[in-house]
């Protein structure tokens, strides 16, 4: 709840109008799990509060540790669906990779979400949830919406979450610490750019629109060309920040012909792109053959670096960016909990 969601709360239980700046600190800056913690607001008011209302966190229902330091937890959500939230350390940075939809419904071929199929959206509650009782929420300076589901399905909770957490009341942070990331959905995708001034992430991933379909069918109902040219229309010199995910395929869209493709439709953009390793989502019949069932391939590490010098000395902002957590299944595009109906160990 909002600061003003929580006055009326106050009035509804018969406590002072003050009691909503005590109920704002407890909740979202000193972190409390029960009503019970509130010391500072009185016996009945508590008990009365209690009657109606609860503060909605719930710790982790298990966790795994990549020999790398990324964290991986399961979490539980209000409708008893299961979430995976991942923490990737990074010197002095901290970033929390939070999901807002159990499973999702754009059917990315090389995704493991993609392939568990739609099951929900997750509340402010349960997206909150992830960040706060996250283990290591101390050490958090960044947050991206790269989890479970597509953010610009479930919108509304996703806004209301970035603007709890960059609220005064809540953890005052700024934009520039929050990226959303989205394969790109015409009505979720302006209304986000017209309403929030976090980062942005756009899933590419092939610069071809008819191969883009194949991979990811999001494109068939909101073609990249449409997608760009509504970007254009934004101020990106900024402090809010562009900028296009791209995995890479072995002998798929990492030759030449897809760097030059990029440039063409990126060059006049102020943006960058990231280039990430895709990770097998399945069993391999032979480990050798460095795919699984879907028929993708792991790109080769010297044509990564050689894709990456193509569009830098072009003038496109690239980098490579590091797979983390892969021996725990938290790396880009492993997270699914269908096959998780009890806890992890």
């Amino acid at each position: 709840m909002t600061l003003d969601q929580l006055k009326g709360v106050a009035a509804e239980v018969g406590m002072p109008a003050f009691a909503a700046k005590q109920m704002v600190q407890w909740i979202y800056q000193k972190g409390v799990a029960s009503i019970d913690e509130m010391t500072n607001v009185s016996k009945a008011s508590r008990e009365r509060l209690q009657e109606h209302y609860e503060i909605g966190r719930s710790e982790p229902l298990a966790a795994q540790h990549s020999a790398d330091g990324t964290s991986k937890y399961l979490f539980l959500t209000r409708e008893g669906g299961r979430v995976e939230t991942v923490f990737i350390p990074d010197d002095d940075r901290g970033t929390i990779c939070v999901s807002c939809q159990v499973g999702c419904k754009m059917a990315c071929r090389f995704c493991a979400t993609g392939q568990q199929g739609f099951q929900g959206n997750l509340t402010v509650t349960d997206i909150l949830n992830q960040i706060y009782s996250l283990p290591e929420r101390d050490r958090l300076t960044n947050i991206v919406f790269m989890g479970q589901g597509e953010p610009m399905d479930n919108l509304d909770a996703v806004l209301q979450t970035t603007q709890l957490l960059m609220a005064e009341f809540g953890w005052a942070w700024s934009p520039r610490r929050i990226t959303v990331s989205t394969v790109g959905l015409r009505k979720g995708l302006k209304r986000f750019l017209d309403e929030s001034p976090c980062h942005l992430a756009i899933s590419l991933h092939n610069p071809f629109p008819e191969e883009r379909a194949a991979m990811m069918p999001a494109e068939r109902s909101y073609s990249l060309t449409e997608m760009l040219d509504l970007l254009r229309e934004y101020d990106w010199t900024g402090q809010r920040r562009l900028s296009f995910e791209y995995i890479m395929f072995g002998g798929q869209n990492d030759s030449n012909r897809y760097a030059r493709e990029l440039v063409r439709l990126l060059g006049n953009m102020e943006c960058r792109v990231n280039l990430i390793r895709w990770h097998r989502i399945g069993l391999t019949p032979d480990p050798s053959l460095n795919r699984d069932g879907s028929g993708f391939y792991e790109a080769d590490e010297t044509r990564m670096a050689a894709f990456r010098d193509y569009l830098t000395h072009r003038g496109l902002r690239c980098t490579i960016r590091a797979s983390r957590g892969q021996d725990i299944d938290a790396a880009c595009g492993l997270l699914n909990t269908k096959t998780h109906p009890q806890p992890l160990p």
